[in-house]
């Protein structure tokens, strides 16, 4: 199979969807690589290691593209990109189709097959190939509010872990997964005062736990959200549903009660969001705006700001997906592995992943029927 992988064109992305050792493992089952020029500049991977690797770079990303059996990215296309899609042609990367309804049109008007991480799922449901993304988005969720904390940025000017006479921030996190616990961790590392919200009994035991009553949990209802919600200085929104929108727990209503210049970061913003407040996408390099007083994070590709750590990690997990894929083909692939198969949102023309079609409010195809 030819493994083709573009640079990432979305604004401020800087990860690669293959470091040069998965380049190296492809090419030893056989398979060719094709790079687009620069793609691994950002995360710290030069042109020369890919070349070092056997793939071939190329500075046309046309040719990336047009080549390619199978496009393996990080982030989803943006419109630009929606001259490349062809029919057959794989596509496997983060795609969040429940917020990007048009992005789930194109895809099945070019009869893409799209394979999306997040929605690859295991038969214990964990999410292998979200979880790396979310173990530095939830700690990144903390050092990002941190600093908007601050005066100078507009925060209320408090210290996460205050000082000796002086208490420390409170911290309340709606969400105790992946996203969640890495929170608590970076928090309670801080000498924040923490609290997390969590609807699951098990989880909550489960977190109680391993922080060893370090932090408090709460079960997540509109009476305790709106509670927790007046006292905090730091507000993290780390709820998921797989391949759907994120539900909406905290209200306008709930934010205005807010402290003024607390700051709110919401990890879910790539799904729509979770609070209702976070009513747009931000950049890194525009990451934050203010209302009601509160200071909002809303960076939808907050593990981009640390591309080499993200780029390591997400590769980690992905490599044995791209291999099993580029050595069997799709058909093969899918049906040997069911994690895979959960994981494609998009094949010949069909939404095949049930909540991604509820979201976008297009039909459900189950994957089987039209194999």
């Amino acid at each position: 199979m030819i493994v083709g992988i573009p640079k990432e064109v979305k604004k401020q992305e800087l990860r690669v969807a293959l470091t040069p050792a998965g380049a190296g493992m492809l090419r030893q089952q056989g398979h060719e690589v094709i790079v687009q020029t620069g793609a691994g500049i950002g995360s710290g991977f030069p042109d020369e290691e890919y070349v070092a690797a056997g793939a071939h770079v190329t500075q046309q990303v046309d040719e990336v593209w047009q080549r390619s059996d199978m496009i393996v990215k990080v982030k989803e296309p943006i419109p630009e990109e929606y001259r490349f899609f062809r029919p057959g042609q794989i596509l496997f990367t983060y795609l969040h189709l429940a917020a990007a309804p048009e992005l789930a049109n194109a895809l099945a008007d070019a009869q893409m097959t799209a394979i999306a991480y997040e929605t690859i799922q295991l038969p214990n449901r964990s999410l292998p190939l979200l979880t790396p993304m979310s173990e530095v988005a939830g700690r990144m969720s903390v050092q990002e509010g941190a600093k908007y904390l601050e005066s100078f940025h507009g925060g209320r000017g408090v210290l996460l872990g205050g000082v000796p006479g002086v208490p420390p921030a409170e911290v309340i996190i709606i969400g105790g997964g992946i996203v969640g616990t890495n929170a608590a961790k970076m928090a309670l590392g801080l000498g924040a005062d923490v609290v997390v919200l969590e609807k699951n009994g098990e989880r909550m035991r489960y977190l109680d736990d391993v922080f060893q009553g370090r932090l408090r949990t709460l079960t997540s209802n509109p009476h305790n959200i709106a509670s927790a919600v007046r006292k905090a200085d730091l507000l993290i929104g780390a709820v998921l549903v797989p391949g759907a929108r994120a539900p909406r727990l905290v209200t306008e209503e709930m934010v205005k009660t807010m402290k003024k210049g607390a700051v709110i970061v919401d990890v879910a913003v790539d799904q729509g969001g979770s609070i209702e407040t976070i009513d747009r996408a931000t950049t890194h390099e525009n990451p934050v705006y203010e209302k009601h007083g509160v200071i909002h994070y809303a960076v939808a590709n907050m593990p981009g700001g640390v591309p080499r750590t993200s780029t390591l990690a997400l590769t980690n997990v992905t490599v044995d997906f791209v291999m099993l894929l580029a050595s069997k083909g799709f058909e093969a692939a899918t049906a040997a592995d069911p994690a895979l198969a959960l994981g494609v949102n998009v094949h010949k023309g069909a939404i095949t992943h049930p909540q991604v079609a509820e979201a976008v409010n297009l039909p459900y195809t189950a994957l089987a029927s039209i194999r």
